[in-house]
């Protein structure tokens, strides 16, 4: 979609009206299946939420039928929240036995899937499908769009519409060039291996690592089973549309400094200069000018082994940056320029952090320097 379509799309009459958006169903679906890349005979099944996205099944089952793959359809997960008299007890004993008996049916009998958005891995067939990925087998697309809400607010400014983010997310899935994403993505991963890390913000934020041999995710948009079958975590084989983060767990030893959090909440209570201070991977100081206490209570609720630095993540798409006009975050910060800084469990990315606590955090104003070059100056991709 052009700029100037893009701006016509999302323009609006009266003040009061909301934006309106054309979702464009058979380009997704035609997008989704060439990232999939299926080969001729692959199985390919659709995991879906009803009533969501309900309009691009039909053209994503014709593309893949087009691309010769064989369509074996969708299985709809439940929606919530489910009704408040309903007791959670029977749910949880009959999926604990669906997923064993999903997990044997589908071994051997699918090679791919593509997880609609409101499908998550708590659903019974989704979680089924992610434990034959840890086994190696399959693949799945990702395409999770607002799933879990992927949108985030810069601290101080409003969210954008819905409409406003369906068309950013839109664009991104449609307008990316992939090739030029990923050979980005090559040249930072490769100045990773061979230096030290160090990111700072105007705020105070200094904290170095580095990566070693860590596997370092690539979210390229690449789904073909060339390149999942060179993974080496589960992530490598989940590939999220819309793409552009790399992501990876640094070496706990070297992580070194201080991070400083924009206003934030911890434990449900707002916190201001919140400083958090590593040595070699762990949180041993917490300060912050006010909510101290908050923040203090929430790790104290964390498995000591998960009180640790988890994930460096770096945006690399320029269609999901953050806008210089109205400011927001897309899709978990996969735009170019954004930082992710993460707490906790990062088993699932190669580390040897557990416990299960994990915390996203994001940071739109950072300088990222590797081996003396600058990456990412004051929250822009100079690189």
């Amino acid at each position: 979609m052009a700029a100037a379509a893009l701006a016509c799309l999302l323009s609006t009459a009266p003040a009061s009206a909301q934006p309106r958006l054309t979702m464009q169903w058979r380009a997704l679906a035609e997008r989704l299946v060439a990232q999939l890349a299926p080969e001729p005979g692959e199985r390919i099944l659709l995991v879906a939420r009803p009533g969501q996205f309900d309009d691009l099944i039909p053209p994503l089952r014709y593309a893949l039928a087009e691309a010769g793959a064989v369509d074996l359809g969708v299985v709809d997960v439940m929606a919530e929240p489910h009704p408040e008299h309903w007791d959670a007890g029977p749910l949880a004993r009959s999926s604990e036995a669906a997923r064993a008996l999903w997990r044997e049916m589908l071994r051997g009998s699918v090679d791919g899937a593509i997880m609609l958005p409101g499908a998550r891995p708590d659903h019974t067939v989704y979680a089924a499908l992610q434990d034959l990925l840890h086994e190696g087998l399959g693949r799945t697309i990702h395409f999770h769009w607002t799933q879990n809400g992927s949108a985030f607010p810069v601290p101080g400014q409003p969210m954008p519409s819905p409409a406003a983010v369906d068309a950013t997310y839109q664009r991104a899935v449609l307008e990316t060039d992939y090739a030029a994403l990923a050979a980005a993505q090559d040249r930072f991963v490769a100045a990773l291996r061979a230096s030290e890390v160090r990111v700072t913000t105007p705020s105070g934020t200094d904290i170095r690592f580095r990566i070693g041999d860590r596997p370092v995710n690539l979210g390229n948009g690449d789904a073909s089973k060339a390149r999942t079958d060179r993974g080496v975590i589960l992530i490598d084989r989940e590939i999220e549309l819309p793409a552009g983060a790399i992501r990876v767990a640094p070496v706990e030893e070297t992580v070194h400094g201080t991070i400083v959090f924009p206003p934030s909440q911890w434990d449900g209570r707002p916190v201001a200069d919140l400083a958090l201070t590593f040595e070699r991977g762990r949180i041993t100081g917490v300060r912050a000018s006010s909510g101290q206490a908050a923040a203090e209570a929430e790790l104290a609720g964390v498995p000591d082994e998960a009180r640790a630095f988890r994930e460096f993540a770096l945006g690399f798409n320029p269609l999901l940056a953050v806008p210089e006009r109205n400011p927001w975050i897309p899709y978990y910060g996969y735009g170019a320029g954004v930082v992710r800084l993460s707490l906790g469990d990062n088993s699932e990315l190669g580390g040897q952090v557990a416990g299960g606590y994990v915390r996203w955090n994001f940071f739109t104003d950072t300088t990222v320097t590797v081996g003396g070059e600058v990456w990412v100056r004051d929250g822009r991709l100079v690189r």
